[in-house]
């Protein structure tokens, strides 16, 4: 069996790409002229150069694979952009990509078995925001978005990789598999590297004063996710996808502090008003130098946004995941790795 993954360079993609050749496929790791390899370094995989914004040169690039090796089995989707200049850029990149990626396979009779589309939580946006109980049996106050909710996304990050589902979901009989992590962490990751850098300067920052339930998925759960939808044979279905928890958000921050044995800590909660002010800011000057920045005005409706509950039950159900990192030893995990590379 072969399989393609696209983004392979990146921080989800590589570790895709390991669990690939763990289970004896046959890898292609789909890359850009312009990306790294540091990640993938074992001399089983397979590279191949996709160009998801120039569809003849994609075509191509595809045909001349096809020839000399056939067509793949799978293929994983997890190429994307998290982080752009202008809100054109996400679109172009993740809804655009997707669309000209699938639209050339479907021309050239390369449609895999499965197609696993990495989208993200985000789709959904601020919905399920109103508390439904303060107290009881369960300590959370908020309820848990389900694939059933009509999805609202406030970011363009969100708004683009819906529009890419919404465009696979409507191809009749296209093999699709969604999978919508949660927030996503692990050795490689650098916006959480951020988080754990400021708490190594003694600082912590969080925003807004309503309770905000927040969830995560450790990398090698999602990529255990991914591979748990391949084996099951699913089509035609959409999970989300974290570890199963909800946090609060003073949680990671605790265990962050934790792992790098700091003392003490400045926590600094801001007015939701004054991030604003400083997400703009920090998006002007990024069009300006024409570097990405962490704080922007889509990064500011997420650190907004209150409830990140999603259900799992129906990946658990259909395709048998079942998450075995949970957010203190994936932390401990994390942190452990950010040292050993000299990173903190």
């Amino acid at each position: 069996m072969n399989i393609l993954i696209t983004g392979a360079s990146g921080f989800i993609g590589s570790f895709i790409v390991e669990e690939g050749l763990k289970q004896g496929y046959q890898v292609w790791a789909g890359i850009r002229h312009s990306s790294s390899k540091k990640y993938l370094k074992d001399p089983h995989i397979h590279f191949i150069e996709l160009d998801f914004n120039n569809p003849e040169k994609l075509e191509a690039q595809l045909a001349a694979h096809k020839a000399a090796n056939g067509n793949w089995d799978y293929i994983v989707h997890a190429a994307g952009a998290t982080k752009c200049l202008n809100k054109e850029d996400f679109f172009r990149t993740n809804f655009d990509g997707t669309r000209i990626f699938v639209d050339t396979l479907r021309k050239l009779d390369m449609v895999p078995k499965q197609f696993v589309f990495v989208s993200s939580l985000s789709v959904y946006g601020a919905i399920r925001e109103t508390p439904v109980q303060q107290s009881g049996n369960s300590p959370w106050i908020y309820a848990p978005i389900r694939e059933e909710d009509t999805p609202s996304p406030n970011t363009a990050y969100g708004q683009s990789k819906l529009k890419a589902e919404e465009y696979i979901k409507n191809i009749p009989g296209f093999p699709y598999v969604i999978l919508r992590p949660t927030g996503v962490y692990g050795p490689r990751e650098k916006d959480y590297f951020l988080m754990a850098q400021s708490i190594k300067q003694h600082s912590d920052f969080a925003v807004g004063y309503r309770p905000q339930e927040i969830t995560f998925v450790y990398v090698q759960d999602l990529v255990d996710a991914i591979f748990c939808a391949i084996n099951a044979g699913v089509t035609q279905r959409a999970y989300f996808i974290s570890d199963g928890q909800v946090y609060h958000s003073q949680d990671f921050s605790d265990l962050i502090q934790k792992e790098l044995g700091i003392k003490w800590l400045l926590r600094i909660k801001a007015p939701i008003f004054l991030l604003k002010i400083i997400c703009s800011i920090s998006e002007s000057i990024s069009k300006c130098t024409g570097k990405t920045s962490t704080l922007n005005g889509d990064k500011f409706h997420i650190l907004c946004q209150r409830n990140w509950q999603c259900d799992i039950e129906p990946a658990r159900k259909e395709i048998g995941y079942q998450p075995r990192v949970l957010l203190a030893e994936g932390v401990k995990r994390t942190i452990a790795w950010y040292k050993k590379e000299g990173w903190l």
